[in-house]
């Protein structure tokens, strides 16, 4: 476990203390989480993942982008997510929404208007303001795409269920999540990661 993740441990039970004891023993009980982003596929795959997987349950977003690699037989997702693969597509149980963004999102990436490295020097804001353009692609699959992906370490999706009852439960319900959660930054993103911890909801 590296010394960073050590440190942030103990401040997050540090301000969990004043906030809630139930937060505080949470977070104890865990232990210490590292932070683990991953930037090794393109920015179109992993963003049709998280498209994929948006309102699903870990365990439904998991065997629906299964089929959908199995369906793709190795093929590049950027060209296989096209209007002639539809069909192939919404058998693997993707809604015709779903479809039509990621088919999207590919038809962008083949543009060449999808370089991780253009919207890695964003921040979270101006990420999410250039790929919400994109049709079906909303706050929730920005966020995974900042934590997951860019590895943005301050911020609270709190368009994500899981993380959001999980921290009300352990906090109030009668306090927004958006005001508990500022008090970890800059660290709000492995907040979050507690939180899906607590619930074993870990997005993909």
């Amino acid at each position: 476990m590296d010394r960073k993740s050590k440190e942030i441990h103990q401040h997050f039970i540090n301000i969990s203390d004043i906030l809630s004891s139930d937060l505080a023993g949470a977070i104890r009980q865990i232990g210490p989480i590292e932070f683990q982003p991953d930037d090794s596929f393109p920015l179109a795959h992993r963003l049709c993942r998280s498209v994929a997987g948006q309102q699903l349950s870990v365990i439904a977003a998991r065997t629906i982008w299964q089929r959908v690699l199995e369906a793709a037989n190795g093929a590049d997702l950027a060209e296989f997510f096209t209007e002639k693969n539809a069909d192939m597509m919404r058998n693997c149980g993707l809604s015709a929404a779903k479809v039509r963004a990621m088919c999207g999102i590919a038809e962008e990436a083949r543009a060449g208007n999808m370089e991780a490295d253009d919207l890695r020097i964003l921040n979270h804001k101006e990420r999410s303001r250039e790929l919400t353009r994109l049709w079906g692609v909303g706050q929730w699959t920005v966020d995974m795409i900042s934590i997951f992906y860019f590895g943005d370490e301050d911020v609270w999706p709190d368009g994500d269920l899981a993380a959001r009852r999980t921290l009300e439960h352990l906090t109030s319900r009668r306090r927004k999540t958006v005001r508990t959660a500022e008090r970890f930054a800059p660290y709000r993103s492995r907040l979050a990661l507690y939180m899906w911890e607590c619930g074993n909801s870990v997005p993909d």
